[in-house]
């Protein structure tokens, strides 16, 4: 997993910090009995996701693959695989 840089963007990051922030809202005020904020800190968590979302398709997030990449990427692996 570590070749992939999977979810080392600032999208992702963001996305994460945002819900990680609202998880620790929704956490307090449920342990507080006060479920308007507790559902307050809910919404964030849902912020939190389309504001990674909104990232992603703003640039920020993993660019997609293209045709090529992928075709290069397969013959490799048919390349090591014949050699072993």
């Amino acid at each position: 997993m570590a070749g992939s840089a999977h979810g080392h963007t600032p999208a992702a990051w963001t996305g994460v910090i945002i819900s990680f922030i609202g998880f620790c809202i929704a956490g307090v005020f449920m342990v507080a009995a006060n479920v308007p904020a507790f559902w307050g800190g809910v919404g964030v968590i849902v912020l939190g996701g389309v504001v990674g979302g909104a990232m992603k398709i703003a640039g920020l997030g993993m660019p997609k693959q293209s045709a090529a990449v992928v075709a290069a990427r397969e013959a490799a692996t048919a390349s090591v695989k014949a050699r072993a």
